[in-house]
């Protein structure tokens, strides 16, 4: 009985707290929809944005923040890391990336997500509010989910479990005169002996695989909607039917000029809605990939070049090249150390700004254009009424890294920024 009260009174003080009117007051509001709105005021009630703009009445059940030379702005959006699947990168019963075989279509970020995680506070802190996390693997690696960065439970964290198909586009990588082709069963590639008819073969192969499975899900939803007397029930092929309906986009890794050029073909091949991801030589394509209207998830941009002998810069400029192509893009951390440094993902759009991105284009890509390219647009992204609440207040720009976050709100609650970072810090400060 005892533990049946504590359960009940953990339930009633989150709804208390999700449920709790706030009214932020005198700030410089950033909507991302629109102009600035000096001195303006942000009503949050039930986990929305109840009202924008001048002179808002406070509620009776409101509680004031002055925010009287503070800045507001939407929480922003990591569009692509692994927050939540891994905890010690060096220790693999912390990882829950991937799993075993190439076409995993099934699998669900979502359902594997840590919500006591160390990384989640640690991030948020930053501004971040919202993020999609993405299975790793092999072909096919399975569901990107997207996720609020405050919640008991999963269900409490999650806003869209199936977000992206995520594949990882085959391709062939040439260094020097040996020539590799991925080969996922081993980790390994082709054998410098092996020579380059052994890697196109081996490249053709699994590209002939990974259509031939695309058509093994049109068959499977033509026996299932025809009711066919053999038809048999697959969780693999059932995952694939919203993507081969339109209804879910593929969000593709493709680093080359060449594999986003077969990404592209292979989407107009299967008639599927793609985003690219990661996408380091998107420059290179950006006119094929604005004629079909694709949006890109841009990797770090704190990074170094391709090829030894690319400008230093590369990484750098790639966002303003995207942008003057009028390209919808957004930024992202990744994989690999992305559970480490997803908390400075405002860092990699200021960088991406001292070399050519507009600022408030810069903004927007952390914010509006991620909601949007992840289909969750009309839920957040900007300040605006009916939106989740999901707001930073700041005493200076995000994008830089003196910029301190005072206040922030994710679904409507007020969320507390104590995090390991901090703790371990005011322990050593104070050492004796």
């Amino acid at each position: 009985m005892r533990y049946l009260v504590l359960l009940v009174c953990a339930i009633i003080r989150v709804t208390v707290a999700s449920g709790q009117t706030y009214l932020i007051r005198g700030a410089n509001i950033h909507t991302m929809a629109g102009p600035d709105i000096q001195n303006g005021s942000v009503l949050i009630r039930d986990g929305r944005i109840a009202g924008v703009g001048h002179n808002l009445a406070a509620p009776k059940d409101a509680k004031l923040i002055d925010a009287r030379g503070l800045q507001v702005y939407p929480g922003m959006i990591d569009a692509g890391t692994e927050i939540g699947l891994v905890e010690v990168n060096a220790v693999r019963e912390t990882e829950d990336t991937d799993e075993l075989g190439r076409y995993n279509p099934q699998l669900v970020a979502l359902t594997a997500v840590n919500p006591s995680s160390e990384h989640i506070p640690v991030t948020r802190v930053n501004g971040i509010t919202t993020v999609a996390t993405m299975p790793e693997g092999q072909l096919i690696s399975g569901q990107v989910s997207l996720i609020h960065l405050d919640g008991w439970t999963t269900r409490d964290m999650g806003i869209k479990a199936r977000a992206a198909l995520h594949i990882r586009m085959p391709f062939i990588q040439t260094e020097g005169r040996r020539v590799f082709v991925p080969d996922n069963e081993s980790g390994g590639g082709a054998e410098p002996g092996a020579g380059f008819a052994n890697a196109k073969r081996d490249f053709d192969k699994q590209m002939s695989d990974l259509n031939d499975f695309f058509e093994s899900a049109r068959r499977y939803k033509l026996a299932r909607d025809t009711k066919a007397p053999d038809f048999k029930p697959d969780l693999r092929l059932e995952a694939m039917v919203p993507v081969i309906e339109g209804a879910e986009p593929v969000l593709v890794t493709a680093i080359r000029e060449r594999e986003i050029r077969d990404a592209i073909a292979f989407a107009d091949k299967q008639r599927v809605k793609i985003i690219l991801c990661e996408a380091p030589e998107a420059w290179k394509v950006a006119k094929e990939i604005k004629a079909h209207d694709i949006p890109v998830i841009l990797g770090p941009v704190l990074a170094l070049p391709l090829d030894e002998d690319d400008p230093y810069d590369r990484a750098f400029t790639t966002a303003a090249d995207l942008d003057k192509a009028g390209i919808r893009f957004a930024f992202a951390t990744l994989t690999g150390s992305a559970s480490l440094s997803s908390r400075n993902l405002p860092y990699q759009a200021a960088q991406a700004v001292a070399f050519g991105l507009p600022h408030d284009d810069a903004l927007k890509a952390l914010t509006r254009n991620a909601a949007e390219i992840w289909g969750i647009g009309n839920q957040a992204g900007t300040i605006e009424e009916g939106k989740f609440a999901d707001i930073i207040v700041t005493d200076g720009d995000p994008l830089e890294t003196r910029t301190r976050i005072h206040d922030l709100f994710i679904n409507g609650k007020l969320v507390d920024l104590n995090n390991r970072q901090k703790d371990l810090y005011d322990k050593y400060i104070n050492r004796p």
